[in-house]
């Protein structure tokens, strides 16, 4: 399978897996602290709103400090949906904001949830910030992601999953509704191995972050409609059905790459 047919999902990859697994990785003393911030942003421009301590929003660099107390393991990644809330520390404004967003952070103490904004200069040149929008949790908040699956239980869900959908939207001929989706499914069965967790992560949640991640723009992709109503409402439904399950298993192989344990 050629390469395009994967890049055919373009959407950004969730920004809270990149901002747990490099921030877990700062408080483990894997990274220097210097590279957090660079890599949590890439090419974008990370703000923070409501930081301790803080009355404006402030570049996530001068925010990240806040974080500087708490271990590894108080830092997870949560990616609820509507009827599946695992990882939230019970109801209230941040697991409300954590469903819409569809992901969040729990560090410590607070939660932070990656806000995308829009912007439109005077020439007509567009552009996005992302704002982390800090909550504070409260005291008696439970532990995030105590039900989560570890990794081994999360790779093998993800590739019944995976398997179980592929045969499905064959047998609804995906293909004409959309091509590069079906494309980018096959082409997952052979991942290059390729990752992009900063290092201390075990080549386990290497490869089930590296899979998952690319799956997960895939399926951000399907929830679009085809071009030119190319199926019905019915048929919507039917493939909405199909990537049900690989939607939820994707989703735990993620939270549990990401929250994976750390070794030097």
């Amino acid at each position: 399978m050629s390469l395009p047919a994967t890049g055919a999902a373009t959407l950004a990859p969730r920004r809270s897996s990149r901002f747990v697994a490099w921030v877990r990785a700062w408080r483990a003393g894997l990274v220097p602290f210097d590279e957090v911030a660079d890599s949590i942003a890439g090419d974008e421009e990370h703000l923070v709103a409501d930081a301790p301590g803080t009355w404006t929003d402030v570049p996530l660099r001068d925010a990240l400090p806040t974080l500087a107390k708490l271990s590894p393991d108080e830092i997870r990644l949560v990616l609820p949906a509507p009827g599946d809330p695992r990882g939230l520390p019970g109801p209230g404004d941040f697991a409300g904001a954590a469903l819409l967003a569809g992901e969040a952070v729990v560090a410590g103490g607070l939660g932070l949830i990656p806000q995308v904004r829009s912007h439109t200069s005077g020439s007509g040149m567009t552009w996005e910030t992302v704002l982390w929008r800090v909550y504070p949790l409260p005291s008696n908040a439970p532990a995030a992601s105590l039900t989560a699956p570890g990794a081994a239980e999360a790779e093998a869900e993800l590739a019944a999953a995976l398997a179980e959908t592929t045969a499905a939207l064959t047998r609804l001929d995906v293909a004409q509704w959309r091509p590069e989706l079906a494309g980018a499914l096959a082409a997952l069965r052979r991942p290059d191995g390729a990752t992009d967790l900063p290092p201390g992560f075990d080549p386990r949640a290497r490869r089930l972050f590296a899979r998952a991640a690319v799956l997960d723009r895939v399926l951000a992709l399907a929830g679009h409609s085809a071009p030119g109503g190319a199926i019905n409402n019915y048929e919507a439904q039917q493939r909405d059905a199909a990537l049900r399950p690989l939607t939820t298993a994707c989703r735990q192989a993620l939270v549990a790459a990401c929250n994976a344990p750390l070794r030097p």
